[in-house]
């Protein structure tokens, strides 16, 4: 057992020789023998020990437990008391989540306290192999199906190369008790259940089958690491300014899996990348290969279930492209042939301007108005002039509101805000942050960093110019 763990540890990198390390320390059988090995293999070790207070009377015999193992090993340890069900209850999240929330955040805490490494616990392949099934049961893609880690950060599991057996026979091999968890022997949750239910069931078909599992996840990890590889090589070239162009997506082997390791971690859920995918609009034709020398009037002529396909595929693109779906955080828009991803904001407000100064309209974004003899016209996108004696104050600077139109500069007529940008190539997100600054009579004046009004412009006849500036405030201000 400590060849086989010393070995697993060295393999994966998982503990220094010379740090100290904290082993979280339940009293169960598992982590008494984490402790014990550790211990052996020469490791510098202190245990942590938490009390839940979930189980009335029997926490408190685990916590007495692990104290007199500690004193009897000689090795430090660390205790600490939780209100588990208050804590649930105001976090709304299960008792399970709330003891595993509360665990980690005060095992990490305690690291970086007394100066440790990592933390060890003491999960062993049986746990891996119920990770898996759990895993499988609620749907997952290739990362879910590597059971669990050996490495997560600082927290370390040694004892993933053991079965829960194997530990129990070292344990009784060395004559040492370990106290139990009733909460485990029942098929309550669905780990209790797999573990207590299913497990026996597969292993009455074929008894090797947990270690069979555990030697399939250990293969999926492997070809994890070259399908990890694969998908860094295609996010990097399709993810430009937080843009994807679906044409060259369409061109990877497997396009949902590209679309999930993008946005899984800004918080889109499998099911949520699924029906994305599926609204993607499709390929639009193959191109002419080059050489073909057929000359045929049939084969000049498309048939007619290309050209139904061609126009299902067209209706297709029409109808996806404005759908927008949105996580916690960010949202996702299929427009034309890209998709734009950007985080989520709070709605744009109307600030009101009753003079020239400086008017701060959000945490990033400032206005500069101020009225010269200077009749000098600027063409930065950040700044408007404008006849000061055709505007009348107060000014507004406001989102842009369905059915605005103005008169861009240079056109003649007006036109819906909407048209213009569209026509700009701009997607239904620019148009929802689009700003406008409008006069006491609500005339558009500027759409802002795109274009001023025609009928507002510095002419010949301009003796004052109202300039309008923007700026993007930076952290610093």
């Amino acid at each position: 057992m400590l060849k086989r763990v010393g070995e697993f540890i060295d393999r994966n990198g998982l503990l220094g020789p010379d740090g100290r390390h904290i082993v979280a320390l339940s009293g169960g059988a598992d982590s008494v023998a984490l402790l014990l090995i550790l211990k052996r293999l020469g490791y510098r070790i202190e245990a942590a020990h938490c009390n839940f207070h979930l189980r009335g009377e029997e926490s408190d015999r685990d916590e007495q437990f692990v104290v007199s193992l500690c004193q009897r090993e000689d090795i430090p340890v660390h205790l600490i008391h939780f209100d588990t069900t208050t804590y649930a209850s105001l976090h709304q999240v299960s008792i399970e989540m709330a003891a595993r929330d509360l665990r980690y955040r005060y095992f990490e805490q305690l690291r970086q306290d007394i100066g440790a490494s990592e933390v060890c616990v003491a999960h062993h392949q049986d746990d891996a192999v119920e990770t898996l099934l759990m895993n499988l049961i609620r749907g997952t893609g290739i990362h879910g199906l590597t059971g669990i880690r050996p490495r997560n950060g600082h927290v370390v599991r040694p004892l993933l190369c053991v079965t829960r057996q194997e530990i129990i026979d070292f344990l009784d091999g060395m004559g040492q008790d370990y106290v139990t968890d009733s909460s485990n022997l029942v098929p309550d949750v669905v780990r209790n259940k797999i573990r207590l239910q299913v497990l026996p069931l597969l292993q009455s078909i074929n008894p090797a089958a947990s270690a069979n599992i555990a030697r399939t996840a250990q293969r999926v990890g492997e070809a994890e690491k070259t399908f990890n590889g694969a998908v860094k090589t295609a996010v990097n070239k399709l993810l430009v300014d937080n843009t994807i162009d679906i044409d060259a997506l369409l061109r990877e082997p497997s396009p949902e899996n590209i679309l999930f390791e993008i946005l899984t971690p800004l918080g889109f859920t499998p099911s949520q990348i699924e029906q994305l995918n599926g609204c993607l609009p499709l390929d639009l034709g193959s191109p002419v290969t080059e050489g073909t020398q057929e000359s045929s009037t049939s084969n000049l002529q498309p048939s007619t279930s290309n050209l139904q396909s061609s126009i299902f595929n067209v209706q297709s693109s029409i109808s996806s492209s404005g759908k927008v779906f949105t996580s916690p955080t960010h949202e996702v828009l299929i427009d034309r042939r890209r998709l734009v991803i950007d985080e989520r904001r709070a709605p744009l407000s109307a600030m009101r301007i009753p003079e020239t100064g400086v008017y701060r309209y959000s945490d990033t974004l400032k206005f500069r108005f101020t009225t010269t003899a200077d009749v000098t016209v600027s063409k930065a996108p950040q700044c408007a002039t404008l006849d000061a004696d055709k505007v009348s104050f107060p000014l507004t600077v406001r989102p842009v509101q369905q059915g605005d139109r103005f008169q861009p500069f240079g056109m003649k007529g007006s036109r819906l805000v909407s048209d213009y940008m569209t026509d700009r190539k701009r997607s239904l997100l620019d148009k929802r942050r689009q700003l406008v600054v409008t006069d006491a009579g609500g005339a558009i004046l500027w759409l802002v960093g795109e274009r001023t009004d025609q009928r507002f412009c510095v002419d010949a006849a301009t003796r004052r110019v109202l300039t309008i500036q923007i700026k993007v405030l930076t952290d610093d201000g």
